[in-house]
Order: structure tokens, then C-alpha cells, then sequence
């Protein structure tokens, strides 16, 4: 595959608060230039064909939006660790491709049925079903295959430990089962009440799962030993949680306008969710709990871990 290694900017180490946007973008950008390679229809060795419709909707679905949160989570995890750039790079997209698959798959009518997503039309309204359904079939294999790359990641173990691991986060036990709670919870196979206990584990699975894996890809690559790796992991689980609620409330307060997609569907589709469990105070109040855990997880790296504390505060603060 074309190497993008040479096109990552520099970062400045500990970055203030007033910077942070500033840096999430800078990786958001670098993020962006390594999938533009990598979604191009130049065939790859060990390829037949790319079919230009399928690369035109798999570029419709991955590029120009988002904030590659994801793959931000691992490149800053190993960074701060003295990991690999590059290693950390491919590591991230490779999350980011598994999270768009899913928001293809999540759009289309058997789903949640939604027509915009970042702001354009989603891949099945832009293209059709089947189209859609290819498309996230696509980035999944594709995910995996990067991950699975030695260009990128040249020690064999580390490349093991990273695809099990997004297996893991994004296959029954995590993601794909949580979506299927999901779909249970509003009621589809028959009658069903979720408390909070319910509801944390369905959110932990369908999106907490692949946040937390964002972070522990990045101690992979970063080569982190037994007890940072759990203090990581114990910080991803809670970011993860925590984006969750923060998702909910925007879908309870933000406009579309902001959000670019459609609001408040999850109350109409009866979600379950812990704005619904706790109120909008007491989801707020689970938030700033969960920011706190954050933080507690990464203070023996002190001002190492300054990044992934700001990305916490994000978290919990972003409007969209």
C-alpha cells in the first residue's frame, strides 16, 4: 500500500488547554491524508480489481468528516508513551475504518434508518442498499487488513496483539452484540425493560468497546507494561462510557444543524439511554464522575498524559 509515514506533521509535547482543538485537528488531518491513500483506486498487490463505485462510496463514507477521535486516542496514547508514529497511525485508522462501517451499517433502514450523517446524505440514501451494505463490508476487512500490515507495524507480536484486540472490541462481545442490545432494548424481539446496570453494559459494548481499544492500541504500540496497559484500559472504559452519555445528551439538546444528523430519534425509537435512567443533572453529574476517573487512571504519567486528560474534558464538552 502507498506509505503515508513521511506526510505526518510534527506535534508539540504537552500541549496546553487552549491548544487542544488545535491538535486534534493537526492528527484529524494527518488521519485524513493516510485514508486518501489508502481509499484511492490504485490496486494493491495481492488485489485483483477496486470497482470504482465500491472506492466512491467507501471515500463517501470515510472522508471529510468526523473527528477522528479514535485514531487520536491511539496516536496520543503512544506518543505519550515513546511508541511508533507510524505504527500508531495505521493502528488508529484501522479503528476509525471499523467505527465508519458501523455508522454505514447503523444508517441504513433495518437500522436506525437515517438519511444524514456528517452532513451529507448517508451511503444508502447516496448510493442504495446494497451498495451500503458492500461498503461496510469493505472498510471492516479493510480495518483488519491494516492493522495486520508489517509496514506499519514490523514486530509480529505487537501486530497479533492489535488485531485480537479490535476483533475483540468490535465483534459479538463488544460492539456488534452491544448493537443488538441496542435493537432489543427499543423493543424489537418482544417486549424488554433495561435498568442502569442494563443499559451501562449495552452502551459499554456498542461504543464503549472501541473507544477503549482506541487507547489500549495505542499501550500496544507503545509497548506499555502489564500495569500501564490496565491503568489505559481503566481510562479508555470510562472515556468510552462517558462519550456515550455525552452522545445522548446532544441528542437530546443539540440541532441537527450542530450535530449533522438527525436529533432526538433515540427517544422516539425508545432507546435505552441514562438520560432516560438519571435526567439530564444526573447524566451530567455521570459525566463529570466518569472525567474524574480519567483522570485518576493517567496521573502516573503526570504531565505526560495532559492530552488524554484534555481529551476527557472534550468528551464531555463537545456540542456536536
Amino acid at each position: 500500500m502507498t506509505s503515508t509515514q513521511g506526510s505526518a506533521a510534527p506535534v508539540k509535547a504537552n500541549p496546553s488547554a487552549d491548544a487542544f482543538a488545535h491538535r486534534l485537528a493537526e492528527v484529524a488531518a494527518t488521519v485524513e491524508r493516510f485514508m486518501v491513500d489508502l481509499l484511492d483506486e490504485s490496486v494493491r498487490p495481492g488485489e485483483i480489481a477496486r470497482p470504482p463505485r465500491l472506492m466512491e462510496a467507501m471515500r463517501h463514507a470515510v472522508l471529510g468528516g468526523g473527528k477522528r477521535l479514535r485514531p487520536f486516542l491511539a496516536i496520543e496514547t503512544a506518543r505519550m508513551l515513546g511508541g511508533s508514529e507510524a505504527g500508531a497511525l495505521a493502528a488508529g485508522a484501522g479503528v476509525e475504518l471499523v467505527h465508519c462501517y458501523s455508522l454505514v451499517h447503523d444508517d441504513m433502514p433495518a437500522m436506525d434508518n437515517d438519511d444524514m450523517r456528517r452532513g451529507k446524505p448517508t451511503v444508502h440514501k447516496a448510493y442504495d442498499e446494497a451498495t451500503a451494505i458492500l461498503v461496510g463490508d469493505a472498510l471492516q476487512t479493510l480495518a483488519f487488513e491494516i492493522t495486520a500490515d508489517a509496514q506499519w507495524q514490523p514486530n509480529p507480536a505487537i501486530r497479533a496483539d492489535l488485531v485480537l484486540g479490535l476483533a475483540k472490541a468490535s465483534g459479538l462481545g463488544g460492539m456488534v452484540g452491544g448493537q443488538l442490545l441496542d435493537l432489543a432494548a427499543e423493543g424489537r424481539f418482544g417486549a424488554v425493560s433495561l435498568d442502569v446496570e442494563d443499559t451501562l453494559r449495552m452502551q459499554a459494548m456498542k461504543t464503549g468497546a472501541i473507544l477503549a481499544y482506541s487507547v489500549e492500541a495505542g499501550a500496544i504500540v507503545g509497548n506499555a507494561d502489564a500495569d500501564e496497559r490496565a491503568a489505559l484500559l481503566r481510562y479508555g472504559k470510562a472515556l468510552g462510557q462517558a462519550f456515550q452519555v455525552a452522545d445522548d445528551i446532544l441528542d437530546r439538546e443539540a440541532s441537527p444543524e450542530a450535530m449533522g444528523k438527525a436529533t432526538g430519534k433515540d427517544k422516539d425509537a425508545g432507546k435505552a439511554t441514562l438520560v432516560d435512567r438519571l435526567g439530564l443533572d444526573g447524566a451530567r453529574a455521570e459525566c463529570d464522575r466518569l472525567v474524574a476517573l480519567c483522570e485518576e487512571a493517567v496521573a502516573p504519567w503526570g504531565g505526560r498524559a495532559e492530552i488524554l486528560r484534555q481529551a476527557a474534558r472534550f468528551t464531555v464538552a463537545r456540542k456536536a
